[in-house]
């Protein structure tokens, strides 16, 4: 059985596919392909039925003259042939046309047919013509197969002269001599815009329409692109502003539609109140650590004198004044964590975008935790691959590696080594800090990246590496548990992720997994 959440995936799958601008031009093109075809075939239908009807009408019209010429073909005195081409211009009507071919008996192939008269006459050189052109259509061929039938037909021929007229039927007479052949033509006002003879799709209405609807087709087919590209400059605008790489280039400034104009205001709006959201959540979170270390800074200060008149006797003395000092101590680092809160939210809301050199910020701030690390007996190694550089704020960066690397140098014991690698892994830099403290238990792996949660030795057994069972939470310690959760939104802010995992030999690792520069 699908579970629900195979579900959710497939109705979210689905949802996308039915609200997708893609999907839905894709549908219209299938219409726009669909709808054209199915008429298509309903008039040429209509187009067929027509044509029969007038075929029908000037094919009666030929065999009638052909039944007329018979008496004169089927005669057995020759010189009465002589009076053909009279009687055939007597018979044929205006807009009618008659040619007349013979086939003598025993004669095979198009070369034994001969043209003999034709109505319009025809002079010796455009009967020659003529013959070449009837050849070229097959009509000889099919006076070979027609001469115990009357043959229907529908061919479009050009006379010498350069006029147009359609063949209609060809009547056989046969006779001792030979077989005669008798073609019906009508000139091109029987025809003339009708697909008789010739493709359906070749007719000027059927031309005029495509021509119509193709031009429908690519005008919607402009706007949706037109569309599109607007989209995809909001898209590479939004994309610039996040990434720090544009200043002042606003929605409105980059939109070409006019009724998209609401839309970018209200995106230059949003991008305004954010940037202003930011500026001031840093503002106060500035003005709020100001306003509270004053008066702590004056209670330390009224405490010193303190400190100086309680004798070591008054026990009840001396131990109020060390929970008054703890309790500034603490105080003071909720301000401070307040203070780093707030920085995050604002930098979240507005992340700066610059082009740091990772490998160079790492070097240097390794360099300056050499001193604390000599202080707790800890080994530094390092692997730091060169010329990496990443798309950050650089505050935002210093806060990653500040947070991971104290990380791993409080929880590591005296005389074991905290590595700290930097690779470049083409697309993408990555970070990873290793240490041989107790670690962490693997349910409990992502949960070192939310808020307020801290695993840390207890007091007094730093040294035991590997032992699990030795850390306490955040709820029960001095650690305010931001840490890692700050440098996971930090990471994720500039684009990157970043995961924790136990050391097969004791001890844990953080990897970090940022996007590098033009990625």
């Amino acid at each position: 059985m699908i579970n629900e959440s195979e579900q959710q995936v497939r109705r979210s799958g689905l949802s996308r596919a039915t609200h997708s601008l893609f999907a839905k031009f894709v549908i219209m093109l299938l219409v726009f392909l669909a709808v054209p075809a199915l008429l298509y075939q309903e008039f040429r239908q209509a187009d067929l039925d027509r044509q029969n009807i007038v075929l029908t009408a000037v094919r009666e019209q030929g065999r009638l003259m052909a039944e007329s010429l018979r008496p004169m073909l089927e005669s057995a005195d020759p010189s009465i042939l002589l009076d053909l081409p009279e009687e055939i211009e007597r018979i044929a009507t205006k807009g009618n046309g008659i040619k007349v071919l013979f086939r003598p008996a025993g004669e095979e192939g198009v070369q034994g047919v001969f043209f003999v008269a034709s109505e319009p006459r025809l002079s010796a050189d455009e009967l020659r013509k003529e013959r070449e052109t009837l050849v070229a259509q097959g009509v000889f061929d099919n006076l070979t197969a027609s001469c115990l039938i009357e043959r229907p037909m529908a061919i479009r021929h050009l006379r010498p002269s350069g006029i147009e007229e359609l063949l209609t039927s060809m009547t056989a007479i046969r006779t001792d001599a030979g077989c005669w052949a008798v073609i019906a033509t009508q000139s091109a006002e029987v025809f003339l815009g009708s697909s008789i003879g010739q493709p359906y799709w070749k007719t000027l209405e059927v031309q005029i329409a495509a021509a119509i609807y193709l031009g429908m087709a690519l005008i919607l087919t402009i706007l949706v692109f037109t569309v599109w590209r607007d989209l995809m400059r909001f898209r590479d605008l939004a994309r610039g502003i996040r990434e720090g790489s544009v200043d002042k280039s606003s929605f409105m400034m980059s939109n070409k539609v006019p009724e998209l104009e609401p839309v970018a205001h209200e995106f230059d709006r949003m991008t305004h109140t954010l940037r202003e959201s930011s500026d001031s959540i840093r503002r106060a979170a500035e003005d709020n650590a100001h306003a509270f270390k004053t008066p702590l800074a004056i209670i330390r200060q009224a405490l010193e004198p303190l400190n100086k008149t309680v004798e070591n006797e008054n026990k009840r003395g001396r131990r109020a004044l060390q929970v008054v000092e703890e309790a500034l101590d603490r105080l003071e680092n909720l301000v401070s964590t307040a203070r780093h809160l707030e920085h995050t939210s604002a930098e979240l809301l507005n992340p700066p975008r610059e082009n740091i050199d990772l490998s160079a910020l790492l070097l240097r701030m390794l360099e300056a935790y050499n001193v604390s690390f000599s202080q707790q007996g800890v080994i530094l190694q390092s692997s730091i691959d060169h010329e990496i550089s990443v798309l950050a704020g650089e505050d935002m960066l210093e806060t990653i590696l500040e947070n991971i690397i104290d990380n791993a140098l409080e929880v590591s014991p005296r005389g074991t080594t905290v590595t700290v690698d930097l690779i470049n892994g083409k697309k993408t830099a990555e970070l990873a800090v290793r240490d041989r403290g107790p670690g962490v238990p693997e349910s409990e792996l992502e949960r070192i990246f939310e808020r307020y949660v801290s695993y840390r030795p207890k007091k007094g057994h730093q040294d035991c590496a590997g032992d699990m069972d030795q850390v306490v939470t955040a709820s029960s310690s001095n650690h305010m548990g931001i840490g890692l959760w700050i440098v996971r939104r930090n990471v994720e802010a500039i684009g990157g992720y970043v995961r924790a995992e136990n050391r097969q030999d004791g001890g844990l690792s953080i990897i970090v997994s940022l996007p590098q520069k033009g990625e």
